[in-house]
């Protein structure tokens, strides 16, 4: 995947070198150290392929019957946009990646591969580049390539319930051999995350075989030496292959040298030739990851004296697709597969300050050449949604989407509210490692759409229904005390025709999801600002060093010499720590709390705005991350109180409105009832997400008759009413505030690791509407707020008119 090049909140600059105390990896680090698992039949007649591709792969396969020691290459390429990224990072990366490599297959006809792409990359392709399919189609047809199917739009298997598992799979194979007239063999696994019971799904959606890292077969205790081949697992008698990506290749390809890589593969070889070595990587490598493409396709030419060397070994190389290699070679015996990814993954999932220490033990013990370091595994994918509150949310409001689609009957409406189900369950947003993940609002708002979308389209048909007299008549409105994110505590899930509320009542009553239908738009997807375990490497990079020379961290972003040839290549995505503009550390601010919605802050008198938004304002009280009690519960209506410190808090969430002017209002009472006079500044939170990063024209706050970009900052005083809205999406929010209250504003920004270093991102916008308060014994106070949100389309009405007009 290649994330995009252009700054998603504002143009950055290069900052200070940063001090680099792990060892750096190298080609030959990965050849000494291949045993710790560190990383970062159907086919169409010899007469159909074109006569030179015959000349060229008679003389391959006379080659391969020569005698003398021998070895077999699979080359697999994994190539995937995810679900919502911008249209000119799918047009970039084709230019970069997807198109070279295909014009260097069909250079070298010799060379067999394996290639994968997903759903919405094939689906890009077949309306931007249509002839790219065309000429890939008789690639497969001729039998260079092997066409990989999967999980349609790339979602993590072992995330989906097993329908869901089943669908995206066969989707895919249905979708592969439309394209080349062949039912796929072979899945890739999303981030190659494995559970032991996926051969189920993938047995019955058709496939023999998937690929693993070799990390996941040193867990299961298998051999170094025996790691050159295929072996078979099942899940309840349900039959799989599996093949293991090799560290050195993955790492040298096309990192280091072509000459350290044909040696490597000729140090393997055997009399026998019944090894198989194997590659399974991203093809974005090849080009799209930066610094990549002069190196793969410039002046570098990796790829084609790659492809060259190979073509010119054939006397003891063979390139091979992972079907015909399982045609001619039985399996090496039988595995069962822990739980697991590749090595940096597991690091990831652990939490910050775990994932740092155990980055630093791994690194040190393959440095010493430890041999237990083979042993040594981080968390466990799912951690994920225990690490971030916000993915946890996704995800269960996936299986609610999923749950509902699944009930609606078969038909179009259940296939269209499928799509969508299936595009928001796109595995991107679902953790966050060296891609952004989670942490990039435009792919995190396009994959929640997704899910409303599904879940709209499932409650609509369920109306229908009732109304037709086919079903028992559901209602758009309802109050809901329903454990919505699985933590063994109740929440409340209000909706109403033009919205869905949830409230999380042990943690401040805060709103964690306000969506509305109409537009498909989340507006409380924010993010909470919290450490993460490449923070302390920023604070240090930025460290003032006078005098200090050029640092190794630095001298990590630029091309390297290799001594063999003294072609310069680029440093791998895994070594790049650079930032996109200086001065980040500032940046660093970490929330005490998960970030919702009304919630209620008792601030010390003296808290000021810059304060509070770089989470320095000390609380008097705990409302904002405590239990509260439900008073009254109803359709619409929610009263919820709290009381601690001899001070009682109030809250009414009241809903109202229709489709495309849904309301939200909120009532709190203040009650001091200790003895003692209370001085505070009473603060109401409403975080909302406009996708206003980067000064976007079309994303605004109209504050005290002041239009201003969303991801400003500010304040102003006695505000009674403001707006903000974003013109691309079609919403606008108005709020009327009563008594006149003190606006603080301003954005919501993290400061996150991606392939191209680190990075300050957009993630929502804070409003604290306060009041200084003076309370005598016994005193209250009162206030509200009420939202209006006015939504400019029905994007549900739109797609029908679409599909009407679509038909013949």
């Amino acid at each position: 995947m290649r994330r995009p090049s252009r700054p998603l909140s504002r143009l950055s600059s290069r900052s200070k070198p940063m001090r680099v105390t792990q060892p750096r990896w190298s080609p030959a680090m990965a050849r000494s150290m291949v045993w710790t698992g560190q990383s970062p039949s159907d086919r169409r007649s010899a007469s159909s392929r074109p006569n030179h591709w015959q000349a060229a792969q008679a003389e391959a396969d006379a080659a391969s019957l020569m005698g003398g020691a021998r070895i077999s290459l699979a080359l697999a390429l994994h190539n995937h946009q995810p679900v919502g990224n911008f249209g000119f990072v799918f047009a970039d990366v084709y230019d970069m990646a997807y198109l070279p490599m295909l014009q260097a297959l069909e250079r070298h006809p010799t060379v067999r591969v394996a290639l994968h792409y997903t759903g919405a990359l094939l689906a890009w392709l077949r309306s931007e580049r249509p002839e790219f399919l065309e000429r890939l189609a008789e690639l497969i047809h001729r039998g260079q390539v092997e066409l990989m199917g999967g999980g349609y739009y790339e979602p993590v298997l072992a995330s989906l319930p097993e329908a869901d598992r089943v669908g995206q799979l066969r989707r895919m194979a249905d979708e592969v051999e439309a394209l080349g007239g062949v039912r796929p063999r072979g899945a890739w696994l999303a981030e190659r995350v494995w559970e032991p019971d996926l051969p189920v799904a993938l047995a019955a959606a058709g496939y023999r075989w998937t690929i693993l890292d070799d990390v996941h077969f040193r867990a299961a205790a298998i051999p170094e030496e025996n790691l050159w081949g295929a072996y078979t697992t099942e899940d309840q008698g349900h039959l799989l292959t599996l093949f293991g990506s090799e560290q050195y290749l993955r790492y040298t390809i096309p990192f280091g040298a072509v000459e350290d890589v044909m040696r490597y593969l000729r140090d393997h070889t055997t009399e026998s030739g019944d090894r198989i070595g194997v590659m399974g990587d991203d093809g974005e490598k090849f080009g799209g990851w930066p610094t990549t493409y002069a190196h793969c396709w410039g002046e570098g030419s990796w790829v084609d004296r790659f492809f060259a060397a190979l073509e010119t070994s054939r006397d003891w190389l063979t390139t091979v697709t992972p079907s015909e290699w399982l045609e001619r070679e039985p399996p090496i015996g039988r595995v069962y597969v822990p739980t697991s990814s590749y090595a940096e993954m597991g690091e990831w999932a652990l939490p910050a300050e775990e994932s740092r220490v155990f980055s630093t033990v791994f690194h040190q013990a393959v440095a010493a050449h430890r041999p237990e370091a083979r042993w040594l595994r981080g968390g466990f994918w799912r951690n994920f949604q225990v690490k971030y509150r916000e993915v946890n949310d996704l995800h269960k409001q996936m299986l609610r989407a999923s749950a509902k689609v699944g009930a609606m009957p078969q038909g179009a409406a259940r296939d269209a509210a499928l799509d969508h189900l299936y595009q928001g369950q796109s595995n991107d947003c679902y953790w966050h490692g060296l891609f952004g993940g989670i942490y990039l609002p435009h792919m995190r708002l396009a994959t929640l759409g997704h899910l409303i979308a599904a879940e709209d389209a499932a409650d609509a048909q369920a109306v229908d229904a009732g109304a037709a007299g086919t079903a028992a008549a559901p209602s758009l409105t309802s109050a809901q005390l329903v454990d919505i994110d699985l933590d063994g505590r109740d929440e409340v899930l209000l909706t109403e025709p033009g919205q869905v509320v949830g409230v999380k009542l042990d943690e401040g009553a805060g709103i964690g999801r306000w969506d509305i239908p109409a537009v498909r738009h989340a507006l409380t997807a924010v993010m909470r600002r919290r450490p993460e375990s490449y923070h302390w490497k920023l604070l240090e990079r930025e460290r003032p060093e006078p005098g200090a020379a050029k640092t190794k961290a630095r001298r990590a972003e630029e091309p390297r010499s290799h001594e063999a040839t003294g072609a310069m290549t680029p440093a791998s995505i895994h070594e790049i720590e650079a930032s996109k503009e200086s001065g980040l550390a500032g940046y660093l601010h970490y929330d005490a709390y998960e970030r919702r919605s009304g919630l209620v802050h008792l601030l010390e008198p003296d808290a000021d705005p810059r304060a509070f938004a770089e989470a320095r304002a000390n609380e008097a009280g705990d409302f904002v991350d405590q239990p509260f009690e439900i008073l009254r519960l109803g359709n619409g209506r929610l009263e919820v109180a709290r009381e601690s410190g001899g001070v009682r808090v109030e809250s009414a969430l009241v809903l109202g409105g229709d489709r495309r002017s849904p309301t939200l209002s909120q009532a709190v009472t203040l009650q001091n009832r200790s003895a003692a006079t209370l001085r505070v500044r009473l603060g109401i939170e409403w975080a909302l997400m406009m996708l206003g990063g980067g000064g976007n024209p079309a994303a605004f706050h109209d504050i005290a008759g002041s239009r201003l970009p969303h991801d400003s900052s500010g304040s102003a005083p006695s505000i009674e009413e403001l707006s903000a809205g974003n013109s691309d999406v079609g919403i606008i929010v108005e709020t009327a505030v009563s008594p006149a209250a003190d606006v603080w504003w301003s954005p919501i920004e993290t400061v996150s690791n991606s392939e191209s270093g680190f990075e300050r991102i957009y993630q929502g916008s804070c409003v604290l509407f306060s009041w200084p308060l003076v309370l005598a014994p016994k005193a209250s106070f009162s206030t509200s707020i009420r939202h209006e949100v006015r939504a400019d389309r029905d994007l549900a009405l739109d797609e029908l008119a679409a599909a009407v007009a679509a038909q013949p």
